[in-house]
């Protein structure tokens, strides 16, 4: 059960969250709970819910923020999770105005979560559902063993990346065949034969045969799955020979998958959402003149660009604004795309203020790639100084590659195309009818890692039961990797047979 908040926090949020919807916000209720840091570390640990599965990594993230705490080198603010009403946290001995920030954040965090259709179909009960988890882990985990169980999940969470994030929005019909296609499909191959000697040319034993045969050929010509499956998670719960607790992991285990997902999917949009808000709320009503300066000072620390990574929260908050400034000065449109002439470009101002209205079109409709494709245009790149980097290994260090524009925006789409991941597909639940099962990675460009992916095979492996093979390319040959129980190996394959 909460605590209930001190009088001046609760008036503090009654206040941040009146001004969030004179804005425009619209939001689920939220509860406020107010941390020490160590509790506040435990449920970051545990995702943001205060009850998760036992397991060792939830132990491993928790040492991992309290040293990061201890040794000044990070500091968690707020949390705030997807649910109906929303929970988020409070860090106690916060400054009241890193308690308004934090409570004008979370406000366009739950909008964000409330409106952008790839939260739509997400579990707004999870904590219930969390717990739900944790109580069925635990009477397993009584009945066959912490070690068994603990085990399973370990292999279960090195393949949680295996799903389909974009499946919860596709509706998939399979197409029925017609009636007199089916029929002619299962008709007996007979002889030629007149009617009186048919008995004869056709003795029963002959179509017997005959309808061995065919049934044979169809189980070799029927595709198993039909068509290639991105969710490899919900395939192996549906065919894999599985005990019904093991089955009940990975269930647990691909649930939440799908429950996270959305959040990778739109990590820049949110952040930027939440950070463009907060901005727009702490400076133009919340905040004293006296206050300014902390804000300031915290704001800076939160948008600051580190060597080597990308912020969040900055690209995000950056591209709102670039997008709101132009619907608001008409810098959109054939007329705009087609002027070649960089200095009307540059004062180009049709002063039709559609800004506000574009930005809060734009959080409902789309996740990072579609933002990052549509919005992030060549003025952008130029006035933020976005650039290309990648390794050098001659001399051990980050380097910029290139300026160009398309080049970096290219480098950004793929490092967030399936969250820099492969794509991987099941092809075949019954390769070569040994019972096997033949992945297909959908190579565009960049080879596997292969010491990653053999220990992928190995933990489906122990999944499956039966071998398990990988067809992918490297250095621009067809490559099928295969781990079964004398270990992994690899061969020469037809990458493109296989598409």
């Amino acid at each position: 059960m909460l605590k209930r908040l001190p009088t001046y926090l609760s008036e503090m949020q009654s206040e941040i969250e009146e001004h969030a919807r004179s804005y425009g916000l619209d939001f689920f209720p939220i509860l406020y709970e107010v941390l020490d840091y160590k509790t506040m570390n435990e449920i970051a640990a545990y995702g943001g819910f205060p009850t998760r599965y036992p397991h060792w990594r939830f132990g491993m993230d928790y040492e991992q923020l309290s040293k990061g705490y201890e040794f000044g080198l990070q500091k968690i603010y707020e949390m705030v999770i997807n649910t109906n009403p929303a929970y988020a946290y409070l860090l106690e001995g916060n400054s009241l105005v890193d308690q308004k920030t934090v409570m004008a954040h979370v406000s366009g965090h739950v909008d964000f979560f409330k409106h952008n259709y790839f939260f739509s179909k997400t579990n707004r009960k999870m904590i219930d559902g969390m717990a739900n988890h944790a109580a069925l882990v635990r009477r397993h985990m009584e009945r066959f063993g912490v070690e068994a169980v603990e085990d399973f999940i370990d292999v279960c969470l090195s393949l949680d990346n295996l799903i389909d994030p974009m499946s919860p929005y596709i509706v998939r019909q399979r197409p029925e065949l017609p009636e007199s296609e089916s029929d002619d499909a299962d008709e007996i191959p007979r002889l030629r034969a007149k009617q009186y000697m048919d008995s004869y040319i056709n003795p029963p034993e002959f179509l017997e045969a005959q309808r061995k045969k065919r049934e044979e050929q169809k189980t070799r010509e029927r595709r198993f799955p039909e068509e290639p499956q991105r969710d490899v998670l919900r395939f192996l719960i549906d065919h894999a020979p599985l005990q019904t607790w093991q089955r009940d992991c990975l269930e647990i285990i691909r649930a939440e998958a799908y429950y996270f997902a959305p959040q990778a999917m739109t990590k820049i949009m949110n952040e930027g959402w939440a950070t463009y808000w907060h901005s727009k709320i702490l400076t133009e009503r919340a905040l004293s003149a006296a206050e300014i300066i902390d804000y300031a000072d915290a704001c800076s620390g939160v948008l600051a660009s580190s060597p080597g990574q990308l912020n969040p929260y900055k690209l995000g908050i950056e591209l709102f604004r670039h997008i709101e400034q132009r619907w608001n000065k008409g810098q959109f449109g054939k007329e705009w795309e087609e002027c070649d002439d960089m200095a009307t470009k540059r004062h180009w101002d049709r002063r039709l203020g559609l800004g506000r209205a574009k930005i809060f079109e734009v959080r409902k409709l789309y996740n990072d790639i579609t933002f990052i494709d549509e919005f992030f245009t060549l003025e952008f790149c130029l006035e933020q100084k976005y650039y290309a980097f990648d390794y050098n290994d001659r001399t051990s260090s980050w380097e910029i590659v290139s300026r160009e524009f398309q080049k970096v925006k290219n480098q950004l789409l793929n490092s967030l195309t399936n969250r820099g991941q492969p794509f991987i597909r099941v092809v075949d639940g019954n390769f070569e009818n040994r019972g096997e099962l033949l992945l297909r990675h959908g190579h565009e460009g960049m080879d596997l890692d292969v010491a990653y992916a053999r220990d992928t095979l190995r933990n489906l492996l122990t999944v499956w039961t039966r071998p398990v093979n990988l067809l992918t390319m490297s250095d621009g040959k067809g490559t099928l990797m295969r781990f079964d129980t004398d270990g992994y190996s690899e061969s020469s394959a037809d990458y493109a047979a296989s598409a």
